[in-house]
């Protein structure tokens, strides 16, 4: 019988900041990934604008980001969803519609880092106090 272990995160210091994305994402990082990511946040959120964003680890070899906010952040999707998330909430969301963007490159290297960040993301998503109110933002 195996068993199966939640997935858990840890924020990056300073200096595993470029390491850490470059080893997922190789140089797409701060020119497709990144950019990509704060415009999904844009776009998602009209409260957020813009700052300073921490970057973690996963367990399981994933990677995300989310924005270092105060308090619960407005969200509208073309989904339909409408309901309020937190930072880390906002930004795990952003990272989902990114990684799914990307994976449909034509570079099917990249494609696949992404669809594979993607599903190790969502292991870590599974289990978020917010899973149900994400899930509804990603449907």
């Amino acid at each position: 019988m195996t068993s199966i272990c939640a997935v858990t995160c840890v924020k990056l210091d300073d200096d595993q900041r470029i390491g850490y994305p470059a080893k997922n994402f190789g140089m797409h990082f701060p020119f497709r990934v990144e950019p990509l990511i704060y415009a999904f946040a844009s776009k998602l959120s009209c409260d957020y604008r813009g700052g300073h964003w921490e970057m973690y680890a996963l367990c399981n070899g994933g990677f995300y980001m989310a924005p270092s906010w105060e308090g619960p952040l407005h969200v509208s999707c073309e989904n339909g969803f409408q309901g309020r998330l937190s930072a880390d909430a906002l930004g795990i969301t952003a990272c989902l519609y990114a990684y799914s963007h990307l994976s449909f490159s034509s570079r099917l290297d990249f494609a696949k880092a992404c669809a594979c960040q993607y599903h190790l993301l969502r292991q870590l998503m599974l289990d978020h106090p917010e899973a149900e109110a994400i899930l509804r933002a990603t449907d």
